[in-house]
């Protein structure tokens, strides 16, 4: 084993158990936008309970490392980008100056003199593999290199995003997934003139299919009560899934689309940011873009209100009752997970255990 920080962290090996515990491994985690993450720039990100750093080099190159040097522990990202002499670039310790290549590897040791036998190769901080798509960046968390691309999203369309909202939920990530994909708790949680109220309630019943790593509500006509969807015509939409965290919904009036893309990225065990982007290249939506943003905003908001408030309740680890259908997601998703951390434990592929379905609820 070299020296330093090469072995798999904690967060790398952790594996699902009880619900609102551990965290999913071998798999794209969301870590930015790719607008964020500026040429010769490094950023201090926290995923799964471990410092990331998240860089990019001069030359273009995204890439993250674990933020702790191995010498005395000084964060990397306080650090600055610098030029090798024998070519490429190098993250500079701001402690003592040691110099870590974008893979890990230690590139000097400033201190050393001559006759010092120190086999700096050998010295490495963990590299996460990072990888961009679509204007996203994703970091693979697990051991070894990835085994298959960074997701990809139908409705990336007209440019970079038009809208692009974030916060902190203080919960465990799989209370704030079972609480965004919710189909029940709308009427009570969003109460806006312009969306629906808890007086104004049907029966619903969706088409469900498995998708990669997850599942959708297959497109289908905007409910009659969600009154904001009718700006953009005759839409359709459907709303999608996947681990470890990613949930869209890609709306469709004739040819122009909009997209909202909800990217779910666990802090640490009891924090989940999240952060949720909008493309659209529909005509109407610059001029609603201003209501749009303060809806979604809006939504974020009570939804992280309601979090604290069923953690009122959380803190006495009470069991919970899930019931069929308006539930059903949150079982899938428990399901999947378990598929997938089986899947690489037994180094096969990922069997979808989702079944198509449709699923009836009052909302």
């Amino acid at each position: 084993m070299p020296e330093g920080d090469a072995k798999p962290t904690a967060a790398a090996r952790a594996k699902p158990s009880r619900f609102g515990e551990g965290f999913l491994a071998d798999i794209w985690w969301f870590a930015a936008l790719a607008r964020e993450v500026k040429p010769g720039a490094l950023q201090r990100r926290e995923m799964l309970g471990e410092p990331v750093l998240l860089g990019r080099t001069r030359a273009g190159e995204v890439f993250a490392l674990r933020d702790i040097c191995p010498h005395r522990a000084a964060p990397l990202s306080a650090g600055r980008i610098v030029a090798e002499p024998g070519g490429g670039e190098s993250v500079e310790c701001p402690y003592h100056g040691w110099r870590f290549r974008p893979d890990g590897a230690c590139a000097a040791i400033p201190s050393l003199v001559a006759d010092q036998q120190v086999e700096t190769e050998r010295i490495r901080v963990r590299r996460y593999p990072a990888a961009e798509s679509q204007g996203l960046v994703f970091v693979w968390i697990g051991q070894g290199e990835p085994d298959q691309p960074p997701p990809t999203f139908d409705g990336v369309a007209g440019g970079g995003p038009k809208l692009v909202d974030e916060m902190v939920f203080d919960a465990h990530i799989d209370h704030a997934v079972v609480g965004l994909m919710d189909p029940a708790h709308g009427p009570y949680v969003h109460q806006q003139w312009w969306w629906r109220s808890s007086g104004s309630q049907h029966e619903k019943a969706k088409r469900f299919e498995p998708r990669e790593a997850g599942f959708a509500m297959v497109r289908h006509p905007p409910s009659k009560n969600s009154y904001a969807y009718r700006l953009l015509g005759s839409p359709t939409t459907e709303i999608t899934f996947r681990l470890p965290g990613l949930r869209w919904e890609h709306i469709t009036a004739g040819a122009r689309q909009v997209l909202t893309l909800t990217c779910l990225t666990p802090l640490n065990d009891k924090q989940t940011k999240i952060t949720q982007i909008t493309w659209s290249d529909h005509p109407v939506f610059s001029l609603i873009k201003p209501f749009f943003a303060a809806g979604a905003k809006a939504f974020l908001r009570q939804d992280a209100a309601m979090v604290n408030l069923q953690n009122e309740g959380l803190r006495y680890d009470p069991a919970l009752l899930w019931i069929d259908d308006a539930d059903r997601q949150a079982k899938w998703y428990q399901q999947l997970k378990r598929e997938w951390s089986a899947s690489r434990a037994e180094q096969r592929p990922f069997a979808n255990p989702i079944e198509p379905a449709t699923l009836r609820w009052k909302s």
